[in-house]
């Protein structure tokens, strides 16, 4: 008997509908998948063989082939366990399965657990867009499917649970908690707790209402580091549909953890010995990298001169562009890149230049400054020198301004460019 059941394949962070075929035929006992997949797909084997020996049915001990189509498309990944484990079993006559409208998602453990998988907010979007009504997915993943609406989302914790469901013997309640953004929490450090640096203060804030890429030189200690890591706290919130572009990304890297829509920006870090391919994306199945998981947020690199320049360079195309194409053998994918970036560096190698103390050669300093490219500085709006703190602003018991009123001035002043460019333009560096 065959048996056909819907299930996703991830493409990029899109995702297409895969059919799953099971037939089972007269012959000596053997389990062969066919339809380009890859390791993780061809382990299935053993993780469904065991799943349905550890639950409440019984493996057929017969020839099942399982066809995943379109053949054309490679199959990636374990997401496939639990359709394939239903469609022996609907095959087998074990259960009777209404797929039309339905999809399932999951990955098996030998025990029949269902583990989560990645990339299921896309997932939920494509089923929504092709016409599934129902889908059958890891409790630990419906907290992200229930950000999109119109979809019967089914928690499933173990194959038996589903086998009662099919069967008829205990009911699977839809997942209906309301699906709520909350009050967006507070990012730390706040502008409040750093001292002095009025200066840079307002360079960053000029930055984050204009969306432009900023440089911060100085000596160590004056804190460019802890002024990058506060410049997230002065951006304003994510809209709606930011916040879905983010979620997506993050959900295909596994970056969720469980949680729903990501409502706070991005804040990403990389060490300055990261490679070209952590930073942009890659793999045989392209994965994003540093920078689409800054989309929306912010890259932090520290350290610039340190980094490689040929890791630099990968960058102009997307600060560009605010996109980044990657392109493999046998795949090609584009994943959002539109962040701010903020860059520090030491003004020489001893990082005292200008004082008593400097050790550098003026060539020495002239070598080290010509690490990071033209091209690339280009693409740099703001540059500010960020001197060391003085004795009297570290004493100076004076508050300073939070971070909640300068994002309350970075807010207004984007809503006077999007009300001057009816929408189509939000920010200057979009000009």
């Amino acid at each position: 008997m065959l048996a056909i059941l819907n299930s996703f394949a991830l493409v990029g962070l899109e995702a297409k509908l895969i059919r799953v075929e099971v037939d089972l035929s007269r012959g000596l006992p053997a389990l062969t998948i066919v339809g380009l997949p890859d390791k993780a797909v061809e382990e299935a084997k053993e993780r469904v063989r065991s799943a349905i020996g550890n639950s409440e049915a019984r493996f057929p001990l017969q020839r099942i082939t399982i066809n995943l189509a379109p053949a054309g498309l490679k199959k990636v990944g374990s997401a496939f366990d639990l359709a394939i484990a239903v469609g022996i079993l609907g095959s087998d006559e074990q259960l009777k399965i209404d797929s039309s409208g339905c999809a399932f998602l999951g990955e098996l453990a030998l025990n029949g657990d269902v583990r989560g998988v990645t990339g299921v907010l896309p997932i939920a979007l494509s089923a929504q867009e092709v016409g599934i009504k129902t889908l059958y997915l890891p409790e630990s993943n419906v907290q992200e499917a229930g950000v999109v609406k119109g979809l019967e989302i089914k928690p499933i914790k173990s194959l038996n649970q589903l086998i009662a469901h099919l069967a008829g013997r205990q009911r699977i309640k839809p997942y209906s908690q309301p699906f709520t953004t909350g009050p967006m929490t507070e990012s730390k450090p706040d502008f409040s707790e750093i001292k002095g640096q009025f200066q840079a203060k307002r360079v960053l804030e000029i930055a984050a209402a204009g969306g432009h890429n900023v440089l911060l030189s100085g000596p160590p200690g004056s804190g460019k580091s802890m002024l990058a890591k506060a410049f997230r706290s002065i951006l304003p919130p994510l809209t709606d549909t930011e916040s879905i572009e983010v979620t997506k990304i993050h959900s295909v890297a596994g970056a969720l953890q469980g949680e729903g829509l990501v409502t706070t920006r991005p804040f990403r870090s990389p060490h300055h010995t990261s490679s070209a391919i952590s930073l942009i994306g890659g793999g045989a199945w392209p994965r994003p990298g540093e920078i689409s998981l800054a989309h929306r947020g912010v890259l932090f690199l520290d350290e610039l001169p340190e980094f490689p320049r040929s890791v630099l360079e990968v960058l102009r195309q997307p600060l560009e562009d605010g996109v980044v194409t990657v392109s493999r053998a046998q795949n090609t994918a584009t994943f959002p890149a539109k962040f701010i970036l903020v860059a520090a560096q030491n003004p020489c190698p001893c990082g005292k230049a200008g004082t008593d103390g400097c050790t550098c050669l003026p060539s020495q300093i002239v070598r080290y400054q010509k690490k990071v490219s033209g091209p690339f500085l280009d693409r740099i709006d703001l540059a500010i020198t960020v001197p060391a703190v003085k004795y009297q602003d570290l004493v100076d018991k004076k508050p300073s301004e939070s971070s909640s009123m300068i994002r309350g001035r970075v807010a207004r002043a984007r809503k006077y460019q999007f009300d001057r460019y009816q929408g189509e333009i939000i920010t200057n560096s979009e000009m």
